[in-house]
């Protein structure tokens, strides 16, 4: 589990958008699947290296599971220092996101090379496209969805008009995917 934690590091650090890094925007919001880092100045023992769980928690030396989905590092690192007040008075506590793993979104269907990708901060449809290596011949370019799950668990389905977007005509309908989108590619029909 480690080898591929650290592989998974890797390569968020080598495909990451240049200066972007998820601590320094302070709208970041912590997910399941993100690595985060948690440092307590003089406290080596608490030096910890920690996976966001599919329930949105981590755990936790000394206070045990803590919900860390939906908070910003900056939230997240209140809310530990507030948990070892107790334990150790005036804890300098620093949580930083190693690598956003949970912040992906998926492009499948009829383009070059279908999958997750790891998403950098403001990834638009085209953009993902792009990563994904292009449209093949065989793409429905009319016909492609983006496929949302909002807080609520509502899912949405949204159709992206590429040949619009393409030829500079409709901008703003190219918009920044939300983790856990899925950009759908259809197979263009015969007739």
């Amino acid at each position: 589990m480690k080898k591929l934690i650290k592989f998974t590091l890797l390569l968020a650090v080598l495909y990451a958008p240049s200066g972007q890094a998820a601590t320094a925007n302070t709208d970041f919001t912590i997910i399941a699947g993100d690595v985060l880092q948690i440092t307590v100045w003089k406290e080596d023992q608490l030096n910890q290296e920690v996976l966001v769980l599919g329930d949105g928690t981590i755990n936790y030396p000394l206070i045990g599971t803590v919900k860390a989905s939906g908070s910003t590092p900056e939230q997240l690192q209140s809310d530990i220092k507030d948990k070892l007040q107790k334990l150790i008075p005036d804890a300098s506590v620093t949580v930083t996101v190693k690598a956003a793993l949970g912040h992906t979104v998926s492009v499948i269907g009829q383009v070059a090379k279908p999958g997750e990708i790891l998403m950098g901060r403001g990834l638009t449809v085209m953009q993902a496209l792009s990563q994904a290596g292009g449209l093949t011949p065989y793409a429905s370019e009319s016909g492609i969805r983006i496929l949302h799950h909002d807080a609520n668990g509502k899912e949405t389905s949204a159709k992206f008009p590429y040949s619009d977007v393409i030829n500079g005509e409709h901008l703003d309908k190219d918009i920044v995917l939300s983790p856990g989108d899925v950009v759908v590619v259809p197979t263009a029909g015969l007739l």
